[in-house]
């Protein structure tokens, strides 16, 4: 009986097959790698096969040629060579001594063509070569065949040709001493003499004609094989002269990328690479005093900012306690300088706002912004967010759909920073949201935290997705802002989650409402790879179609304005 392997034989077999398959398929990708990153790799590749396909064809017509010529001087050669035979043989069966019996007669005819010892490297007379002969006489019916010679190298479908009286040739293999089996030409044809139906073959081993063409291959073999190899160093060279300059480009492309906006190619000569590594310079060149005027442009753009306002804030505080004053005593007033007051306390608010507005974009164009992070519940940012825009809810009657998760979610975190990323996402959600209900859902992972508010109103066209972060941006500059933002607030809400390591997205259809989800990561300095909450809605619903069913609704808190 066989043994049958153990398991850990069988489990060590699967490892070494598992092993060997996983440095398969990483030597494979590798070589994918290389090969779509090198144009040179390419270039070489490319041109060995298609000059392996040249040399394969032109090499086969060539040895098909020289066969074909080989051939044909033999055949013409035998063809020679028989009508000799057949000459010879008609004269010695004339000559023969009649008390000889039939099979002597035909040997010492058969004598006088070959020798059968001759071996076949030996040459009989003639430029055809060494051959043998046969001699047969067909039977009558009343005796078989009577051969002379080795009859078994003569095919039987050759000698139907010969006896209706043609003279053919045929291709076949032959049995040598010595020699093993060797390819020959036999030639066939009758000779007429006092014997009726006498049959005469030759037979040319073509063994010296295998040795030739076996030689002409091989020669021609290692000549492709050089020439192969002379191609494939020559198209490494020549690409290797186009593509060093091209690498030294993109060297130099990637450090100006990085900063170094003085570095610049090499030119030498006039040739196209040259030309190729002046153009180069001259882009860069300009793209470089272009980045220095717009660094400078926007440094003095970001220091006017911020002169501005800080110079407003005085006139500002003088304006703001003057106004004050007023306000207090608008009852004594009449009802147009009531308004009048009421409108400038109002004014100035958003005014005061615009100021902290810029003050704040200012501080993160200039890269001055700070991140006070600590540990912190998220769910109590979203409840001090919403307890600031209540009022708001109030004025535009819009409910504000809670869902929290029962447990606390604890991130590092600025508290200021995220609570007003959430107020101003659940502003804008209750200025579009058109009454419709505003929901306001977090979920938490192993590593990240998301804030998602979604709003039924107008929605976004496409390609406002991105523009609705742009600063002062407005879908619709008729239509009338409600909560007296100054068109920065989702500007900042986005350099906040910028600060925090974060993403803030942007979704909506016309007539399907928007979508703002907050992605930020739990522990400071984490790279984020996934959000808990999608963006674009898998179902049908939106707002407050993506109220959590069951239990979730239970827990879900429901703001209601009175």
């Amino acid at each position: 009986m066989t043994a049958e392997p153990s398991p850990g034989a069988v489990a060590r077999a699967w490892g070494r097959t598992a092993g060997a398959r996983r440095f398969a398929a990483a030597a494979g990708a590798q070589l994918a790698t290389r090969w779509r990153r090198s144009l040179q790799l390419r270039v070489v590749v490319s041109t060995l096969v298609l000059s392996t396909v040249v040399v394969l064809v032109l090499g086969l017509v060539l040895l098909s040629q020289i066969t074909d010529r080989l051939l044909e001087s033999k055949i013409t050669a035998a063809t020679d060579e028989i009508e000799r035979a057949r000459s010879t043989v008609q004269s010695e069966l004339a000559g023969a001594d009649e008390s000889f019996n039939l099979l002597s007669r035909l040997n010492l005819a058969r004598a006088r063509l070959s020798n059968p010892t001759v071996s076949a490297s030996d040459s009989t007379g003639g430029s055809a070569g060494a051959f043998d002969s046969v001699l047969i006489v067909p039977g009558d019916g009343l005796r078989a065949d009577l051969p002379s010679g080795p009859v078994q190298d003569v095919p039987a479908d050759l000698r139907e040709y010969v006896q209706r009286g043609q003279l053919t040739y045929q291709y076949t293999t032959v049995s040598r001493a010595g020699a093993g089996t060797v390819p020959a030409l036999v030639v066939g044809t009758t000779a007429a003499s006092d014997v009726r139906n006498l049959e005469l073959y030759l037979v040319f081993p073509l063994g010296g004609e295998q040795q030739t063409v076996g030689l002409l291959r091989g020669i021609l073999g290692l000549g492709g094989a050089v020439l192969l190899l002379l191609l494939a160093a020559i198209a490494g060279i020549v690409s290797r002269a186009v593509v060093l300059p091209v690498r030294a480009a993109v060297v130099v492309a990637e450090r100006f990328a990085d900063g170094h906006l003085d570095d610049r190619m090499a030119v030498r000569g006039e040739d196209d690479v040259a030309r190729l590594g002046e153009a180069f310079n001259d882009m860069a060149e300009s793209l470089a005093e272009q980045i220095a005027q717009l660094e400078e442009f926007g440094t003095l753009q970001r220091r006017f900012t911020s002169d501005v306002s800080h110079e407003l804030r005085t006139p500002l505080t003088t304006v703001r306690m003057a106004a004050d004053l007023l306000y207090a005593g608008r009852e004594d007033m009449d009802a147009a300088r009531s308004r009048s007051a009421e409108l400038l306390v109002a004014e100035l608010d958003r005014f005061e706002s615009l100021l902290a507005d810029l003050l704040e974009i200012s501080r993160h164009d200039a890269g001055m912004a700070e991140l006070a992070d600590e540990p912190i519940d998220v769910s109590s940012c979203v409840r001090s967010a919403l307890a600031t825009v209540g009022h708001l809810a109030e004025a535009t009657s819009t409910e504000v759909v809670l869902d929290l998760p029962e447990q606390p979610v604890v991130a590092e975190i600025d508290a200021r920073r995220v609570e007003r990323v959430l107020r101003n996402l659940l502003a804008n959600a209750m200025d579009h949201g058109e009454h419709h209900p505003v929901l306001l859902r977090v979920r938490a992972s192993d590593d990240a935290v998301a804030v998602l508010v979604v709003d039924s109103g107008v929605g976004l066209k496409p390609g406002e997705a991105e523009l609705v972060f742009h600063r002062f941006w407005r879908a619709d500059p008729s239509r009338v802002r409600r909560s007296g933002g100054t068109g920065l607030g989702l500007s900042i809400s986005l350099e906040d989650a910028h600060l925090h390591g974060g993403w803030l997205q942007a979704w909506g259809e016309p007539g399907r409402g928007a979508r703002f989800l907050l992605t930020l990561p739990l522990v400071q300095g984490a790279a984020l790879t996934h959000s808990p909450l999608a963006l674009v809605p898998t179902g049908r619903g939106q707002g407050a179609g993506d109220l959590p069913a069951g239990a979730d609704v239970a827990r879900s808190v429901l703001v209601v304005p009175s």
